[in-house]
């Protein structure tokens, strides 16, 4: 914490913090949470902003994956601002279905995820025509508290070394942009609504074009969106265009089919927790079984929270403002 104080202190307008770390092994997890909320504890009013590797269905490395990834997830919905949830078994399909790399190396891995965290922090550190940071894109992808978990994607996607020899277009950067192929966590966007969506593009790109290809995305996926949140897509343009490409996209999407990743981790938790598998390394410890049952309901009310919101619906009651009230004069005085 004392190194984190120096950095804080050497700031000129500190933003916020950005922490990596896997939700998966008892590091990231355990060391990583605790880290999160000492300097929640210390810069309250700064933004939190997390790239978690989630631990993915067929890609796993230890056998208690499932707790340490429940206990994170209950950390990381009071504690974070921002969640962008990464999967191995993604990070692996993108690299070998797209890429066409049988065997990935994690320098090829770790490209992938290093292409979202420029592209989401490239507005941080270029002026652009469009702006964003951390803080609006905290506002304007965040609906509900809790509901801050986001699924990442970019376009277009290349393999270390390679340069996109093909110039693309806005149009295509968007239609890859928006595809369940490209994007880095194992849940399919077309099983859920997206919430809100930001869009960041690097390059020599037309924002009336930009603006132009979005307004189409959402006119023909209109039933992808949820139609009680109007202007639910964010855009962002830097001129300062990535390495070894004209331009790129990246895409952030707060959709309610991340709950299937939620899911998923909860069935694990549940089927060893109920049999209380492995419970006595972490008891040993000096938690408290009573911190799993928390940790496992919060994950449960979580799915339920995106649950209720990709089936809810305007109801056009509601639309009727009722006439404003007179003010009391009392009050003023």
């Amino acid at each position: 914490m004392d190194v984190v104080r120096r950095e804080a202190e050497g700031c000129d307008s500190l933003q916020g913090f950005q922490i990596t770390h896997s939700l998966g092994g008892g590091t990231g997890s355990g060391m990583g949470t605790l880290l999160i909320s000492k300097i929640r504890e210390e810069f309250p009013d700064r933004m939190m902003a997390t790239f978690s590797v989630v631990p993915s269905p067929k890609v796993s490395d230890t056998v208690i994956e499932p707790y340490n990834a429940t206990l994170s997830v209950h950390q990381l919905v009071e504690n974070s601002d921002e969640t962008f949830c990464i999967d191995n078994e993604a990070l692996y399909n993108i690299c070998q279905k797209t890429l066409k790399l049988p065997q990935p190396s994690y320098a090829e891995l770790n490209n992938l995820v290093s292409s979202v965290m420029s592209g989401v922090t490239t507005s941080l550190r270029y002026p652009g025509q469009l702006n964003s940071d951390l803080r609006k894109l905290a506002v304007n992808l965040v609906p509900f508290p809790r509901l801050h978990f986001f699924m990442v994607g970019y376009a277009p996607l290349t393999s270390i070394g390679s340069k996109s020899f093909r110039s693309v277009t806005v149009p295509e950067l968007t239609q890859q942009m928006f595809d369940s192929k490209n994007m880095m966590a194992a849940s399919d966007p077309k099983n859920g609504r997206y919430l809100t969506v930001a869009a960041f593009f690097r390059g020599k790109v037309s924002v009336q074009e930009v603006d132009d290809e979005m307004q189409k995305v959402q006119a023909r996926n209109s039933s992808y969106f949820v139609e009680w949140i109007p202007n639910n897509v964010q855009t962002a343009v830097c001129s300062v265009p990535p390495r070894d490409l004209d331009m790129s996209a990246t895409f952030i999407g707060n959709s309610t089919s991340i709950q299937e990743l939620f899911k998923r981790v909860g069935d694990q938790f549940s089927a060893m927790f109920r049999r209380k598998a492995f419970l006595h390394w972490y008891t040993s410890e000096g938690m408290d079984e009573m911190e799993f049952t928390e940790a496992e309901s919060n994950m449960n009310d979580l799915v339920s929270e995106y649950q209720q919101y990709q089936e809810a619906s305007i109801d056009e009651e509601e639309l009727d403002y009722p006439d404003e009230m007179p003010i009391d004069e009392a009050v003023i005085e």
